[in-house]
């Protein structure tokens, strides 16, 4: 509620938290955009606790469900993960909150902004993410069970495997990127972002690629048995996380760079552009490994679906006349 309260004061032309000499003074139309954009999409997540809990969500077709969680969790799962340890380095000596006075850049909102909206994004997640975990468990928990040994070879295992060698080859040219502009380099960054780097900038760019390996890692496990003790759902998570976090994090970095109307300093170079490019559609080859996996596992072992207890046999058998076929 505090996020949305925020994005539709800000629509109806509020400047309740944004400080004097902040880019988003300039937006104009595409901000407004943006953030009814916005509140639509943490409408949405209503929608998907009351899905996740109400007896009739387990009517619906999976895809309507597990595709909004997916691109949930790329977008809560980078600021669960990277706003903690930003409010840790800072209190261990980190510029994150240098005002522009002391030759940061411009402030874009007020620090009280980002602890009410992340802190709220923070409880959004654990929950959301508590309730689909209960949720899949008991509709599809069938999907992950044993470990990684005990799954069969199927018809599109070659496939998968030549996905997860892309995936491997084209994950390490962000991965490394990003790893560079966590240690401090500026090659390919816009002048502007480079000037305004903090220890914030460092940490984001660390969790990045932090997920970007998880994603590899888990995909080339899944797709080449490695590891065959480890229980199924290890692999499973880690594809799952990271490639959310590149497909939709990627994606809304991708969008942003495309749409940005600053000058020349601000302006995202070529080199953040691919990279955020890259990311998405690798995220993207991700998952759609991912579907294949679960839709040949499902077909292979159909589920049972979610239900009221069965009636008790009678101990008599009814008579012939009136015995179902």
């Amino acid at each position: 509620m505090p996020y949305v309260a925020l994005k539709v004061a800000w629509t109806a032309g509020s400047r309740l938290g944004i400080p004097e000499g902040s880019s988003l003074l300039d937006g104009g139309t595409p901000l407004i955009v943006a953030n009814a954009a916005t509140v639509v999409m943490d409408a949405a997540v209503v929608v998907l606790a009351l899905l996740l809990t109400r007896p009739w969500g387990v009517r619906v077709p999976a895809w309507l469900l597990v595709l909004p969680m997916w691109v949930a969790s790329g977008l809560l799962l980078p600021i669960m993960t990277a706003y903690p340890l930003q409010l840790a380095a800072r209190l261990l000596g980190g510029d994150g909150g240098r005002p522009a006075a002391d030759g940061g850049a411009e402030p874009f909102l007020e620090p009280w902004v980002f602890s009410i909206v992340y802190g709220g994004f923070i409880l959004q997640g654990l929950t959301l993410g508590a309730l689909f975990v209960l949720y899949a468990r008991e509709r599809w928990g069938h999907l992950w069970q044993g470990r990684l040994r005990d799954v069969p070879d199927g018809p599109t295992t070659p496939a998968l495997r030549a996905t997860a060698v892309a995936v491997a080859v084209l994950a390490p040219v962000p991965a490394a990127v990003h790893l560079l502009w966590a240690a401090g380099s500026t090659a390919g960054l816009d002048a502007g972002r480079a000037a305004g780097r903090t220890s914030d900038f460092y940490v984001v760019e660390a969790v990045s690629a932090v997920f970007i390996v998880c994603a590899a890692v888990g995909v080339l496990l899944l797709a080449f048995r490695r590891g065959g003790r480890l229980p199924l759902r290890m692999p499973l998570a880690l594809a799952w996380a990271g490639s959310a976090q590149m497909a939709c994090w990627g994606g809304w970095l991708t969008i942003a760079a495309l749409s940005s109307a600053g000058d020349g300093a601000d302006r995202p170079t070529t080199v953040m552009v691919v990279i955020y490019g890259v990311q998405m559609l690798t995220g993207a080859l991700v998952v759609t490994l991912g579907a294949h996996f679960f839709a040949e596992r499902s077909a292979s072992r159909p589920a049972s679906v979610p239900g009221p207890s069965p009636v008790a046999v009678p101990a008599h058998p009814a008579p012939r006349e009136n015995r179902l076929p």
